[in-house]
């Protein structure tokens, strides 16, 4: 099991009340509402294996020179030595660390590589099992990694993490008309806001979508543009004519990579906290109560 781990912390945020607090007044909602998140998948998948995937560089500098405008619209510091830093809330900022530091101790892995994002961890890791991947995520872009025949799934939060939307090719082909690898194709053409991609203008999702049935892919799509027999309406052809520059190089940002260096690692499942005593103050100074209880007794089952 492989957790974006951030897509995970900011719905925990977001979905427990930030009255939620340690001792010292500080929030704690993220944190606590993290443990819970871990400790319901535990319980209701039993994972042999469990990764923390972290975002070292959430905007890699790779993909900001290949698409100026990705995830631009939430830098809310630029800096020239290290990753720009990124606009989140005031009572989030400080949970992260602690988050970091309760993982640590409790011995679950937390991965990341510098100039990589959680995704591309993710990426890496599900290329490399040998057996099912189950993937939690909050973040579309890793329907990607859908693929049945080597029993790769991404588990979508509808409401925390009790109800999840098992994804899966038939859900995807129901959905969007097309498999794990053919998402890529989908999202560059739609674009995605979140993530400042702009998309090819005038080409929503179901145009998309069936530019893809028709043709098989992007480059069948862009083949046709130069084929004045091929069945585009002159609109299209002229945008997606326009877009050749973006269809270029958006392959290589939306695409997570499969390649990172990674540091070594267990990835096994904990039955016991790997620093007790760390824990211990942890759990003291911020108030993890009963969601680090809850968290313990599911692991130690």
């Amino acid at each position: 099991m492989l957790l974006d781990t951030a897509s995970l912390y900011f719905r925990a945020y977001f979905g427990v009340p930030d009255s939620v607090r340690a001792p010292d007044g500080t929030p704690v909602n993220a944190v606590r509402g993290l443990l819970d998140f871990i400790a319901r998948l535990v319980q209701d998948h039993r994972p042999d294996d469990l990764v923390a995937c972290w975002d070292n560089d959430w905007r890699p500098q790779w993909r900001v020179e290949l698409i100026p405008s990705y995830k631009a619209h939430r830098v809310a510091v630029e800096t020239q030595t290290g990753p720009d830093e990124e606009e989140i809330p005031d009572t989030l900022t400080p949970q992260v660390p602690v988050i970091m530091d309760v993982l640590d101790a409790l011995g679950i892995a937390r991965v990341g590589a510098d100039g990589y994002e959680a995704d591309d961890v993710i990426g890496t890791l599900t290329g490399r099992a040998t057996g099912p991947v189950d993937i939690v995520t909050g973040d579309r872009d890793l329907f990607q990694l859908v693929d049945d025949a080597r029993r790769r799934r991404v588990l979508y939060p509808l409401k925390g993490v009790g109800t999840l939307q098992v994804t899966d090719e038939a859900w995807l082909r129901e959905k969007y008309g097309v498999d794990g690898p053919g998402y890529i194709d989908l999202a560059l053409l739609r674009g995605d806001p979140s993530d400042g991609l702009p998309g090819v203008p005038g080409i929503g999702e179901k145009t998309a979508a069936k530019l893809l049935d028709t043709f098989g892919d992007l480059a069948g799509i862009m083949s046709a543009v130069d084929d004045r027999t091929a069945k585009l309406t002159p609109s299209q052809r002229k945008r997606l004519d326009e877009a050749r520059d973006y269809v270029a190089v958006a392959p290589q940002v939306v695409r997570v990579a499969s390649d990172v260096p990674l540091p070594d690692f267990d990835p096994a499942l904990p039955s016991e906290p790997r620093d007790p005593a760390t824990l211990d103050e942890l759990a003291a100074q911020w108030g993890l109560g009963g969601a680090l209880t809850r968290l313990l007794s599911t692991l130690q089952r």
